[in-house]
């Protein structure tokens, strides 16, 4: 499932968790959202769990450095059962518990799973990092990068491993292009650019059903997870 792109960035973090859990059953497809600090990580979240949470089972392990934060919004609003969402704080950088050191993150997924379980989908939402976030293939089979246009249309030119090897590139608040000066085409060039046939989708979530190309993609993901695993 994970996409390796060793032409760009060589031995991808590691080995994959087994695909079936302890007791021989198959595990929830697990995908994981980083990007930088306010590009719409958490918002990214809340959306696609209110956009499938009538159609899957799913829990959320949001990352913040000192706070549960990102936890917290999505409980207060409400987009999942309490117990579906776990908090961990990663006392150190982000980057280090999604991919240097995913002891916390990974016995996060897996108690979750215990508990509520079973479930089709474990969303892993990184602390706000920036372009060098990636995600171990031992914690998540996919991995999501968020950026946004008021971070300015040069991101994806600037590339880096988030941008350049993520399974899926998202450009958040394109609502937001014409007043922070953003060229949309000029992002989607060099989004093109630096990562070949990778999919790239240009999201705004104030929009009706902004979040369905995410969704979509997710779908197309648990379609190839559950053949898989099958």
């Amino acid at each position: 499932m994970h996409l390796d792109h060793p032409e760009t960035f060589p031995e991808r973090y590691a080995h994959s968790s087994p695909v079936l859990d302890g007791g021989g059953r198959r595990r929830a497809l697990r995908v994981g959202l980083g990007g930088p600090v306010g590009s719409g990580k958490t918002a990214t979240v809340a959306a696609l769990c209110r956009r499938l949470r009538a159609e899957l089972a799913i829990g959320v392990v949001t990352n913040d450095i000192y706070t549960r934060e990102d936890a917290d919004f999505l409980l207060r609003n409400a987009v999942l059962p309490a117990e579906r969402i776990v908090a961990v704080e990663t006392g150190a950088c982000p980057h280090t518990a999604i991919r240097d050191d995913i002891s916390a993150n990974l016995e996060a997924v897996e108690d979750l799973e215990q508990a509520v379980g079973p479930l089709d989908l474990v969303l892993v939402e990184s602390g706000g990092d920036n372009l060098t976030a990636t995600f171990s293939k031992g914690l998540v089979d996919a991995q999501i990068f968020v950026i946004d246009v008021a971070g300015g249309d040069d991101i994806p030119r600037k590339g880096g491993p988030g941008v350049t090897t993520a399974d899926l590139l998202v450009v958040n608040k394109t609502d937001l292009a014409p007043y922070v000066g953003a060229d949309l085409e000029r992002m989607a060039r060099d989004a093109a650019a630096q990562r070949g046939a990778l999919p790239v989708l240009f999201t705004s979530l104030a929009a009706p059903d902004g979040i369905a190309p995410v969704a979509a993609w997710i779908g197309e993901r648990l379609a190839a997870w559950a053949s898989v695993a099958g």
